[in-house]
């Protein structure tokens, strides 16, 4: 893509204080985009971009914030709910604010936010939205009950409000990484030292491996991010794009 192939274009992007919001924001920035980012945390170092600090979960919040953007400018080329939030434990020892955290953040927060900017798409009759899902919204994973739930309820939520915008020209794809070079992957168990275990796989936890034999890096994600927001995508809607090295195979 070329540098300036955002130039003049609209992205807001949620979880852009760090990890694969924040590298998406900044590619967008770099080829072009008048950047917006959300996320309830402020990053240690400035951010080339601007960024509002608001919890997507708190529905008020959202409706606040778009209100503020919508009257400063009218309009929005792309939206991407990057957001997101991971809580471990099995069933019995999972927690019910874990529970209801991953499904307020995962899903409710995207459509929190759709409900806001679902009528400006449809007003302007364009419009691309991506949702950065997860590998594990395909398969089950031991100890991630709640994400594995909340993410394949993400999946769902773009592909149904893709079908009702798709008359009106809007775009609604999906990503799903699997394990990827973040700070939520390297608060995991072990953290970095973990890794090569994500490669190799492992028969007890019922895990394939990553056939590529990396973890990804949020680039990686990016780039396929700015794809389907872009022009060269202008007739691909309602997909997901598993970005995992191959670790679900044909799962």
């Amino acid at each position: 893509m070329e540098q300036q192939h955002f130039f003049g274009k609209r992205v807001l992007v949620t979880g852009a204080a760090s990890g694969i919001g924040r590298c998406i924001a900044e590619q967008f920035q770099t080829y072009g985009a008048d950047v917006i980012g959300l996320d309830c945390d402020t990053p240690d170092a400035e951010v080339g971009f601007r960024l509002l600090q608001v919890d997507i979960s708190n529905p008020q919040q959202v409706e606040q914030v778009s209100a503020q953007l919508q009257a400063e400018q009218p309009h929005l080329d792309i939206l991407v709910n990057a957001a997101g939030i991971l809580r471990l434990g099995n069933l019995e020892t999972l927690t019910l604010d874990d529970w209801q955290s991953c499904l307020n953040v995962n899903v409710s927060g995207v459509f929190y936010l759709l409900k806001q900017w679902a009528p400006v798409f449809k007003r302007q009759k364009s419009g691309a939205i991506v949702s950065v899902a997860s590998n594990a919204a395909h398969v089950p994973r031991l100890g991630m009950t709640a994400y594995c739930t909340s993410k394949a309820a993400l999946v769902s939520l773009s592909h149904c409000v893709g079908l009702e915008l798709a008359a009106y020209g809007v775009r609604c794809n999906l990503v799903s990484p699997g394990s990827t070079d973040t700070a939520m992957l390297r608060g995991m168990p072990r953290g970095t030292e973990a890794y090569q275990g994500l490669i190799d796989g492992s028969l007890e936890q019922f895990k394939l491996g990553i056939p590529l034999r990396k973890i990804a890096k949020p680039e990686e994600i990016a780039n396929a991010v700015l794809f389907l927001a872009s022009d060269l995508a202008s007739h691909i809607t309602l997909q997901d794009i598993v970005i995992d090295g191959g670790a679900t195979l044909a799962a």
